[in-house]
């Protein structure tokens, strides 16, 4: 048997946290939601099958999320991305400054799609998630010095991208 008052604050504290991770890899709100209870779904299964996680439960977590990710766009075509509609709101700025943050974060989301999935994996766990390399490492099953070697050709193919768009005179970024 389990405790369900111990469940229920194991849910309060990470399902945001596994929210907000998927919420980075597919961008699309209700999906992240569906798998974010998936995710649950399965930590419940396994405590009740007594199938217990041989690492941290936090990265257990997270490479459940991953693993439903990956999962999810093998059952998928390829779709083109479409933007938002989305609507500047200048709370408490003027509205030069609200467009030039769009643009830049605009900018960068483009930049960092141009990364391999891979690439873009490591920067969510590492950077959006503050998942430790060790973590991330159990996460997408490499070893750390894979994921610090994947983190800095990210980083480093990031800088290249941000600087070429500069250098073309975008105003992204």
């Amino acid at each position: 048997m389990y405790d369900e008052n111990a469940l229920g604050e194991l849910y309060e504290e990470y399902a945001p946290l596994i929210y907000a991770y998927l919420y980075r890899r597919v961008q699309d709100a209700r999906l992240a939601e569906d798998l974010t209870s998936e995710v649950f779904m399965r930590m419940l299964q396994a405590v009740q099958a007594q199938q217990f996680w041989h690492t941290s439960f936090r990265a257990w977590l997270y490479r459940v999320a991953h693993n439903l990710i990956v999962d999810h766009y093998r059952k998928q075509p390829p779709a083109p991305m479409v933007e938002l509609d989305e609507q500047l709101v200048a709370d408490q700025q003027d509205p030069e400054s609200a467009v030039i943050e769009q643009l830049s974060r605009r900018g960068l989301w483009s930049a960092i799609s141009r990364l391999t999935p891979e690439q873009q994996e490591v920067l969510a766990l590492r950077f959006g998630q503050q998942l430790t390399a060790r973590e991330v490492s159990e996460v997408v099953g490499k070893s750390v010095s894979a994921v610090e070697a994947l983190q800095h050709r990210a980083l480093a193919a990031l800088r290249r991208v941000l600087k070429q768009g500069l250098n073309d005179g975008e105003t992204n970024v």
